[in-house]
């Protein structure tokens, strides 16, 4: 009997460590599998547990959270939710996250280890903290002067800070309610297939992730790709650039909308926005030296991320001299986001150096601990120095003097650059309206916004739409307040 016994508490055993053996190895090697598996319910009844962080603008936030009362208890609500979708994106329980509610999920969400008083236990335990705070670098006026500015047209606005990169204003238009996202159920998903089927497409955001040909607003990298490469040493003198001018190996003419840019100089060219002139320049500088110039600005970088990821503003590097040619204005297959076009300004305006663009400025824990900061961090090198200065004193002439004077500012030092980008099948579709600049207060030392904006507004007739007319007032709005807002600072 005894031997019985023994036989049956060793049994016992073998079956207990066998049971232990299985649940080491279900905790442990198959967690991250059934953690991640659609079937498993508990992660997101987990997630939506608690609220999330809130985004931050201004100091006030621009989320919320709702308590349901349903399994997933807690959905997010928007402030003024169109004015910023282009910065929050939405956190959906259907169609998860975009935009800084993606890119910053775990401090929002509470999982991320910093979020914790002991970071390494709390990472051992996979234990949730209260969701974090993101506080960003948007200006709440600059937003709102923009989206007024737009006024439901498609078209975006980006203002940056030159000397530090942060993001000032991003406005995407038309927009959209991103609480309409929020929660499950058949309104939710009604409310996606009305957002994605609709022609304006509200969910595009257009500021960083839409690329427009930029037009003559892309002849400022030309022209900074001129003078660093010594085509060009002394901006008034003439340029022996033929009016009018045959796309090389072509039959094909280069109009130009100006009058005078037969040998005109650098000057006069961006001043009156001569095609001519920048197409021969962007030829004499030739593709190596042109496709060098503008990835200094940022141009073919797949890498950006603002945290949100940024598309690629495209210059191609391999085309034919003619290819080329229409390339240096802008045209054939160049295409820029609103983004980089505010980065092209913002180089310009301080001194040739691109601080790297970000719309976060600091994460902190729920109680107001920061967490992360931001660092400022240089982006890329994009032109001399001397050059930069040269080109300020060309922007400004084009403001004072020239196609911009819409965007002039009292008592402000303004330079801008105009532009209207012929799209579609023989350049029959409406053209776009461009317009980059940057301004600096009478009593600053610095260039305080750099700003980029583009419409499309496919109501307009092409007698009615053009970067000065049609974009460059918004911007002007737009560094108006910056403006304000740096001397209410210094005060």
């Amino acid at each position: 009997m005894t031997r019985y016994i023994r036989r049956a508490a060793a049994l016992c055993l073998l079956l207990l460590a066998a049971l232990l053996v299985n649940a080491g190895r279900v905790m442990v090697v198959e967690a991250g599998s059934l953690n991640d598996d659609p079937a498993n319910r508990r992660i997101a009844i987990g997630r939506y547990a608690q609220p999330r962080g809130e985004i931050v603008v201004d100091g006030k936030p621009v989320t919320g959270s709702r308590d349901s009362g349903q399994q997933l208890r807690w959905e997010r609500t928007y402030r003024q939710g169109p004015l910023y979708a282009p910065l929050t994106g939405y956190a959906s329980q259907t169609y998860g996250t975009t935009l800084v509610e993606d890119a910053e999920d775990a401090v929002l969400a509470g999982t991320e280890p910093m979020l914790a008083p002991l970071p390494l236990l709390n990472g051992l335990t996979r234990g949730r903290e209260p969701g974090g705070d993101v506080l960003t670098t948007i200006r709440a006026p600059m937003q709102e002067l923009a989206f007024r500015g737009l006024a439901g047209k498609r078209g975006a606005v980006v203002a940056v800070e030159p000397a530090t990169g942060r993001i000032l204003a991003l406005v995407s238009s038309p927009s959209y309610d991103p609480g309409v996202l929020s929660g499950t159920g058949p309104g939710v998903a009604g409310a996606w297939r009305r957002l994605n089927s609709s022609p304006s497409r509200p969910m595009l955001n257009r500021a960083l992730r839409q690329t427009y040909p930029p037009g003559s607003t892309f002849k400022i990298v030309t022209a900074a790709a001129a003078l660093d490469a010594g085509v060009v040493r002394d901006v008034d003198a003439p340029t022996d650039t033929p009016d009018p001018f045959v796309l090389p190996g072509t039959r094909q003419v280069l109009p130009n909308e100006a009058k005078g840019c037969g040998d005109a100089s650098l000057a006069y060219a961006l001043q009156w926005s001569c095609n001519t002139v920048m197409a021969g320049l962007g030829v004499e500088v030739g593709l190596t030296g042109m496709v060098d110039a503008v990835e200094r600005f940022g141009f073919n970088d797949t890498a950006l991320r603002v945290p949100s990821w940024v598309a690629k503003s495209h210059f191609d590097r391999e085309m034919s001299t003619d290819q080329l040619a229409l390339s240096s204005i802008g045209q054939f297959d160049t295409t820029a986001t609103p983004l980089q076009m505010a980065m092209v300004a913002a180089a310009v305006a301080n001194n040739g150096e691109i601080a790297r663009p970000h719309l976060v400025d600091r994460t902190t824990t729920s109680g107001g601990a920061t967490v992360e900061r931001t660092a400022r961090r240089s982006y890329r090198q994009a032109m001399n120095p001397s050059t930069a200065l040269r080109l300020q004193e060309l922007m400004v002439r084009a403001v004072e003097e020239g196609t911009g004077t819409n965007a002039a500012i009292p008592g402000a030092r303004v330079g801008g650059k105009t532009g209207t980008a012929q799209h579609g099948f023989g350049n029959t579709g409406t053209p776009y309206a461009w317009f980059i600049a940057w301004a600096q207060g009478e009593d600053s030392a610095r260039p305080a916004v750099a700003v980029a904006v583009v419409v499309e507004d496919a109501e307009a007739s092409r007698t009615d739409i053009s970067g000065g007319g049609s974009a460059a007032p918004i911007a002007k709005a737009v560094m108006e307040e910056a403006l304000r807002l740096e001397a209410e600072g210094r005060g």
